[in-house]
């Protein structure tokens, strides 16, 4: 098999693996699994801002959230705390998930340990590939869940987010957040990240 070919083939696994997400998401006429639609969304946004990315990012990207269903955050307690332990859990679950993907299509234990160190986001600021798809998020949020995410927020509440969001991404990310049809008022936030 080719690398493409086995690219291909794990892209699709974590496909059906998130095709099994109960919560549907609106798409013009049809309702799709949220998964589903969030790992699209992410390749999709890769491949705009980052067309040369290599195989392993691809797979992390497309994986990040797989079968996040599984692990709601409503099973943690309130707060920060219950928050960053939610977040960590997830994380762990999504690596080990993919990574079980990428096994059965063959791939040797090095390739999955880097694509777990990137769902993982243990290097951002100092790894490019990890940097990337944190971008990446940010962008799929502030593109795809800003909207209805910000009709249940105060203007103070959302530009403190933006500015949190802006801080976590590369320089070549806010530019490219800046590019998005964002609130005016929300630009200045990204801006002061610089």
């Amino acid at each position: 098999m080719t690398q493409q070919a086995l690219l291909a083939a794990v892209l699709s696994a974590i496909d059906r693996a998130n095709a099994a997400d109960p919560t549907l998401e609106q798409v013009d006429a049809n309702c799709e699994p949220a998964a589903l639609l969030y790992g699209q969304r992410m390749s999709q946004v890769l491949d705009e801002f980052a067309p040369e990315a290599g195989e392993l990012l691809r797979i992390a990207v497309r994986g990040q959230h797989i079968e996040r269903w599984k692990r709601p955050r409503k099973d943690y307690p309130e707060g920060r705390a219950g928050y960053l332990t939610w977040r960590r859990d997830a994380a762990r679950y999504h690596a080990e998930r993919v990574c079980e993907l990428m096994a059965a299509e063959g791939y040797d234990a090095a390739s999955m340990q880097r694509v777990a160190s990137l769902i993982r986001k243990e290097a951002i600021k100092r790894d490019a590939d990890a940097q990337t798809l944190e971008d990446v998020a940010c962008l799929v949020f502030m593109r795809a869940y800003f909207s209805p995410f910000a009709d249940k927020r105060t203007p103070e509440e959302l530009y403190r987010i933006v500015e949190k969001t802006a801080r976590k991404m590369s320089p070549e990310g806010r530019r490219a957040a800046l590019l998005l049809p964002l609130p005016a008022e929300l630009v200045p936030a990204i801006e002061a990240a610089e």
